[in-house]
């Protein structure tokens, strides 16, 4: 997968799930990430229960499968996180969406499957691999008052989650972002880390509903994000994102390349040397000075003078809150 040989996957796959039935391995008492769900039933005219046992992000980027999963199944059930249970209604194929819990689901099913095998059982390759985007849908925000600005809105996210730190950068590493000319930066960093969005003078604008998440996004002209969830959103939703990459990157973004198989609106940032986040500094700051001209030179439009009036409104919830907003205090 790594090295984008889908067809190689699948046969290792295959061998892996035979011998799995051949043993007759019993996984249920094992952690929902780790559960293994498919027998490899055939799918084509069967009701289908889709489990979505891995991250948020993992959903956001398999759900895309619903589609041509559709085109074979007689109905599809999505057995979800809560937090995405509004987005996920949206997707094309998707018949019926639950909330995820535990114990079993509240629907009549006849195969089931995790959302992650889908790819092995449709028999995904990189050519035939949906990629049109958008293909999540977020319901009308409510109006906004006008505000008229110049800036190039950039939401920016630096903190993964705690299971591979390496993934996350180091605020004090962001500061010649937090310094460039002509960017206004918006946090949409949650958790504990959304404190330090005063750090580089970053807006607020973080919360834990994704949906809510979602339409914040939507006023930003540029996401600059680690690989985490928010970056998958992103994408699904088709706006321009940048993803700040180690090294030795997760499989799903490939071995090199700008490019990401999976978000045509997506642009890679490589690290050169595992734990070395400079050169991808540097190489955001050449971006955004190439962009600034462009964006700026013809002033704001009114869907801008809205999108900015909206993350406005969103900074002034986020105060309410408690978030910390200011200008950069790095030195």
């Amino acid at each position: 997968m790594h090295r984008g040989d889908f067809a190689a996957a699948w046969r290792v796959s295959d061998f892996v799930l035979r011998e799995r039935l051949r043993r007759g391995v019993d996984c249920s008492h094992w952690p929902r990430h780790l559960q293994f769900v498919w027998t490899g039933a055939p799918l084509a005219g069967k009701r289908v229960l889709v489990r979505c046992y891995h991250g948020l992000g993992d959903t956001i980027q398999f759900i895309r499968l619903a589609e041509p999963l559709r085109c074979l199944a007689k109905h599809i059930t999505v057995w979800a996180q809560p937090e995405l249970i509004e987005l996920l209604a949206t997707v094309r194929g998707v018949d019926r969406v639950l909330p995820l819990h535990d114990g079993a689901p509240a629907a009549d099913y006849d195969v089931d499957i995790e959302i992650m095998e889908l790819a092995h059982a449709l028999r995904m390759t990189p050519a035939t691999l949906p990629c049109a985007v958008p293909y999540l849908a977020v319901p009308a925000a409510a109006a906004r008052h006008d505000k008229r600005t110049g800036a190039l809105r950039v939401g920016i996210v630096w903190q993964a989650g705690d299971w591979d730190p390496a993934r996350s950068i180091p605020i004090e590493a962001l500061a010649p972002i937090a310094f460039q000319p002509g960017v206004e930066l918006f946090s949409l960093q949650c958790g504990a880390a959304r404190q330090r969005a005063i750090d580089i003078g970053a807006t607020d604008i973080s919360t834990e509903n994704v949906a809510e998440t979602a339409r914040r996004l939507q006023a930003l002209d540029l996401i600059i994000c680690v690989d985490t969830m928010l970056a998958h959103l992103s994408g699904a939703l088709g706006l321009n994102i940048w993803t700040l990459l180690k090294a030795d990157c997760d499989w799903r973004w490939m071995r090199s390349g700008e490019r990401s198989l999976w978000y045509p609106t997506m642009q890679l940032v490589r690290q050169r040397e595992a734990g070395r986040w400079d050169s991808v500094i540097e190489s955001v700051c050449r971006r955004l000075t190439a962009l600034q001209p462009a964006e700026l030179s013809a002033g704001a439009s009114a869907p801008s003078r809205e999108r900015a009036a909206r993350l406005r409104d969103a900074g002034a919830e986020s105060r309410r809150t408690g978030a910390m907003v200011g200008r950069p205090r790095l030195t």
